[in-house]
């Protein structure tokens, strides 16, 4: 199966990703956790020049090819070999990010943002997407108990930009069986308990 985690920043993806390979190591699945972006050595240096502050005049149409590019050779190097030998793969995130952020986010034209996913990862889709949900106010709030020295490019972004890309992903959500949108506002128990509910409906199909 072809997990995938999404949501703005500071929304608690990697605490729920790490529970959820707990819970699928003990049901003696083979489990690999990626990033993105990153996740292979090219893919890792491409991250490096997308997070970095000393970046912040690239334009979006340079993040957007960027990101896809690190997710291309993702996508042929470690996520379509894995999901051949029939190992679980959880991504934390994948092209939804890109629609959310360079095509909401950024501007540009969604049509736009499809076709070069078209070419990045083909017919390679998460089975299920977990979208945890927060308001940008709340996401806000935990961004600023993060040192400001230690805010990466993206995250270094405005409250306007965080929030067309909540929109986005709604919107994504609205128009896809696969994304189950969470509230991220609950206990991490909770959040959990419906993340596996969901899982195991996929997994029983």
């Amino acid at each position: 199966m072809f997990i995938s985690f999404e949501g703005i920043d500071f929304c608690g993806k990697s605490t729920q990703i790490e529970i959820l390979k707990d819970y699928l190591v003990e049901k003696n699945k083979k489990i690999e956790i990626l990033r993105e972006p990153g996740g292979t050595e090219l893919s890792e240096k491409i991250r490096v020049m997308l997070l970095d502050n000393k970046n912040r005049n690239m334009i979006a149409e340079t993040e957007l090819f960027l990101f896809s590019a690190s997710r291309a050779q993702l996508v042929r190097k470690k996520i379509r070999p894995y999901l051949e030998k029939g190992i679980y793969v959880i991504s934390d995130r994948f092209h939804d990010s890109s629609t959310a952020y360079q095509g909401y986010g950024r501007g540009i034209e969604i049509e736009l943002v499809h076709r070069v996913h078209s070419l990045a990862i083909g017919d390679t889709i998460p089975d299920v997407t977990f979208f945890i949900d927060i308001p940008v106010g709340i996401a806000n709030e935990r961004k600023k108990k993060k040192s400001k020295g230690k805010l990466d490019r993206i995250e270094l972004a405005d409250i306007e930009f965080y929030n067309r890309v909540r929109n986005g992903y709604l919107e994504i959500a609205a128009q896809e069986d696969r994304f189950k949108v969470i509230d991220g506002t609950q206990t991490i128990e909770n959040i959990n308990n419906q993340i596996i509910s969901e899982i195991e409906l996929v997994d029983n199909r």
